[in-house]
């Protein structure tokens, strides 16, 4: 199985959180969507077998027109074997998703649509500079759910200004519609985002890292007790509807990315694109690769294994972690893992051990308590 990423790096406008590439003017979209298609052709050695996994993330991929997409599509079918039953997701705002637009992306082979809603209060889009409303959140979802069976909406938490009630009741309208899929984040702040920049001259106030641990449980609680799985960290879903693309990162299956900022993954090497519109552009034209390349050591792959399963409800298995590293992975996983056993941060039932579910919030430090950092075993 294989997996093609591709970042659309354009937006209407930023948001102040976001940490992503992307470029708020549209001029080189034309030259960006050719290079797109060039790179695709550049790197379909790279593929073995069907894809079984395209994902158009970003940025904001609903500002891809018709046609865009669909030269997108022509080169993907052109170059790749692209299995039947695959899955299809593209990212999008509300405010690009006219019927017009949704019809055209269901047209064109898109099978889960991605919205990016953030939250049903007016008031929390002006505070994250958001191009969208809430009559177009609501009106975006309505008519999406017409066509797209698959559907996802992100939501925020830990928003200054958000109170537990207003949590809740992002929540409670989120269900009404009936969804089967949320993808829901703490928010972050991240060193070069806007938002980072006034948070230090005062002009918005800090994110309550408690706050946000409280809003987690309560989403865990509430989606929980509707019948939603909790199968990764920030994903619910409900059966038969996580998403395939990211479950095949977190089970550490191989993917192309293309795209400026994209980063791809054959299961041994690492590359990234360079984060830059135009350099990406020339190099693309040239025939170049714009990207550089890593190859992970055995504890480089270890680490990410641990990293990633623990965030799913899969967790790690013991004799997983034998087989693709190793007896002495597994001495250091049983050595590091007692004491996190001891304060009930980690649950075992047979070879599998996962995050105890009160413990979730804190998973990336316990993931980070399990890293090897030694030497000598690669």
């Amino acid at each position: 199985m294989s997996s093609i990423y591709i970042h659309i790096p354009f937006c209407k406008q930023a948001c102040y959180y976001c940490d992503f590439h992307f470029s708020t003017s549209l001029k080189r979209k034309p030259e960006l969507v050719d290079a797109l298609c060039k790179e695709l052709v550049l790197r379909k050695k790279e593929v073995i077998g069907d894809v079984e996994t395209i994902y158009f993330g970003g940025g904001t991929p609903s500002l891809l027109s018709k046609e865009e997409l669909q030269k997108i599509f022509q080169s993907i079918r052109e170059n790749y074997a692209v299995s039947p039953e695959a899955e299809i997701t593209l990212e999008a705002n509300p405010d690009d998703l006219s019927e017009g637009k949704i019809t055209s992306f269901y047209a064109s082979g898109v099978n889960r649509l991605s919205i990016g809603v953030q939250s049903f209060f007016e008031e929390d889009l002006i505070w994250m500079n958001r191009s969208h409303t809430l009559l177009q959140a609501d009106t975006a979802i309505k008519v999406a759910k017409q066509y797209f069976d698959n559907l996802s909406i992100d939501l925020i938490y830990g928003v200054p200004g958000m109170s537990d009630e207003k949590w809740l009741m992002n929540l409670n309208k989120a269900l009404k519609y009936d969804i089967p899929h949320l993808s829901t984040y703490a928010l972050t702040v991240e060193p070069r985002t806007a938002l980072a920049k006034m948070i230090r001259q005062g002009k918005k106030e800090h994110v309550d890292d408690e706050k946000a641990s409280r809003q987690y449980a309560m989403l865990v609680e509430t989606l929980t007790a509707t019948g939603y799985i909790n199968y990764e960290f920030s994903n619910f879903g409900r059966a038969g509807y996580f998403s395939r693309n990211n479950t095949a990162y977190w089970f550490g299956k191989p993917y192309v990315g293309i795209g400026p900022s994209a980063h791809g993954f054959d299961g041994t090497h690492r590359y990234w694109n360079v984060r830059h519109n135009l350099k990406y552009i020339q190099a693309i034209n040239r025939g170049n690769l714009s990207s550089e390349r890593e190859t992970l050591t055995p504890k480089d792959r270890y680490n990410e294994y641990i990293m990633t399963r623990l965030r799913t409800i899969w967790g790690v298995s013991r004799s997983e972690i034998k087989q693709k590293f190793g007896d002495f992975y597994v001495d250091f996983f049983e050595q590091e893992a007692r004491a996190l056993f001891a304060k009930g941060l980690l649950v075992q039932e047979g070879d599998t051990v996962r995050i105890a579910t009160s413990s979730k919030f804190l998973g990336d430090g316990i993931s980070a308590e399990l890293f090897f950092l030694g030497t000598g075993k690669g």
